[in-house]
């Protein structure tokens, strides 16, 4: 090798810059490791090359909503806050009803005051003028 030759060749290594996919039956048996507490979740999340907030996430997500949740990555709602919205949709939906109700019967008695005020001033004794 020359003598003027002063920098050696250096590799640089990158990861790519590319998020691994990990496929639902993958996550399900990741996540599966760590219901059955032979091992610690660090532990297993790092024999299987994923960070343990991912996998305390994908956890979660199997304990509150099942492989579905895991598989789609979704947060899910639990079967209490449905049933408390449903209660709320009732509630409201009741309260309209009756507010409609409220509406139809003023819009009715408006209607019926306006046909009688005319037939009223006609058979006044105050017609003709002031007495």
């Amino acid at each position: 090798m020359p003598k003027h030759v002063l920098m050696s060749e250096i590799e640089i290594i990158t990861d790519g810059g590319r998020r691994r996919r990990w496929t639902a039956a993958e996550k399900l048996r990741i996540v599966e490791e760590t219901l059955d507490g032979q091992a610690s979740i660090s532990v297993v999340a790092r024999r299987n090359g994923v960070a343990p907030n991912l996998l305390y996430r994908w956890r979660r997500l199997m304990l509150e909503g099942g492989s579905v949740a895991v598989t789609e990555d979704d947060d899910v709602t639990s079967n209490r806050v449905v049933r408390e919205m449903e209660s709320r949709i009732r509630e409201l939906e009741r309260q309209l009803g009756r507010k409609t109700l409220e509406a139809e019967i003023l819009r009715e008695a408006l209607d019926k005051s306006r046909v009688k005020k005319p037939t009223l001033l006609a058979g006044s004794p105050l017609k003709g003028g002031f007495q």
